[in-house]
């Protein structure tokens, strides 16, 4: 019994209470300490917050990856002593001009050199085959103009631009205009009639890029000009403001005589020379307008009628603030 006394004694602390060791009033006092505040639920891989804002950032990566294509697709380079002389004249904003080494220079590669100097554009001399890889092997004749993506405006920024120019807002909206020398055309003719600015749609139309730029003759570094990723919704966004929608249309309500609405706030759309205004276009606006022709004549270029409207719209209006 002493024997069995003495193992059970042994299996004790001597200095303890009576009872088992066994259990956290055992332990020291740092095995009782916490660990710390509770991570927000969005840092648990393991909970549905840190799973939603995983993808969230996927998602924002993947759309910064599109725009970064969509910046690089437009960026272009401009080849040919002519069309770069041509843009530098017209202002068209330029990142660097790239001249071939060793290039027969003449008065145009001069008079680059000198526009994009006085300009504080850098020149950049590389070597021929380097200008062929950034001009994508266009025949550039030793000069490249690097023209970045056109800075547009939205459009509610041209919505408030006309209501702040003290009389009655004139916007041009182009529905399937595809050719960049017709929207540079319409430009022109809308900075040159008085129209505060110029909208096209996102896809299925002609952007802003040098060709479109150089036909504009500068004027589109004056006149704001917007895109619509929805040009539909867009021109009723105008309407609900208090413009008037009209599109210009071989079989119009009215012919350009009869534009009473051309005083008043006012949307000229232009549609595309083969199809014209797109049914959603057509069915948004509150009239269409015809242009009176002679005989045999099937129709006029888009940008040539476009300008003949807005000439017709600014004589109005010239009358009208006569009195």
């Amino acid at each position: 019994m002493a024997g069995n006394s003495k193992r059970k004694g042994a299996m004790r602390n001597p200095g303890s209470k009576k009872g088992a060791v066994v259990g956290s009033g055992g332990q020291k006092s740092k095995g009782l300490q916490g660990k710390g505040p509770t991570p927000k639920a969005s840092d648990r891989p393991n909970h549905p917050a840190y799973k939603r804002a995983k993808a969230a950032a996927k998602t924002e990566a993947v759309k910064q990856q599109r725009r970064q294509k969509v910046e690089k697709a437009q960026a272009e380079t401009v080849a040919g002593r002519n069309p770069v002389v041509e843009c530098l004249r017209a202002g068209t904003p330029a990142t660097a001009l790239y001249v071939a080494l060793g290039i027969d220079a003449d008065d145009r590669v001069a008079e680059a050199v000198r526009l994009a100097a006085d300009r504080g554009i850098s020149v950049l001399e590389v070597a021929r085959g380097e200008l062929d890889r950034i001009t994508g092997g266009a025949m550039h004749q030793g000069l490249g103009l690097q023209v970045p993506p056109f800075d547009y405006a939205s459009p509610d920024e041209l919505l408030e631009l006309a209501q702040r120019a003290g009389e009655p807002p004139l916007l041009v909206a182009l529905d399937g205009v595809t050719d960049p020398r017709n929207l540079g055309a319409v430009v022109r003719s809308a900075a040159a009639f008085g129209a505060h600015g110029v909208v096209l749609p996102q896809r299925r139309s002609a952007s802003m890029t040098a060709v479109a730029w150089r036909t504009s003759a500068g004027t589109a570094a004056k006149l704001p000009i917007a895109m619509a990723t929805n040009l539909t919704r867009t021109l009723r966004d105008w309407a609900e403001a208090g413009l008037m929608i009209v599109g210009l249309d071989a079989d119009g309500d009215v012919d350009v005589d009869g534009l009473d609405l051309a005083t008043g706030p006012l949307v000229v759309v232009v549609g595309s020379e083969g199809r014209g205004l797109g049914r959603l276009v057509k069915e948004t606006c509150d009239q269409t307008v015809s242009i009176p022709m002679a005989t045999g004549v099937e129709s006029l270029n888009a940008s040539v009628a476009a300008g003949v409207v807005l000439a017709e719209i600014a004589r109005r209006r010239r009358v009208a603030a006569r009195g």
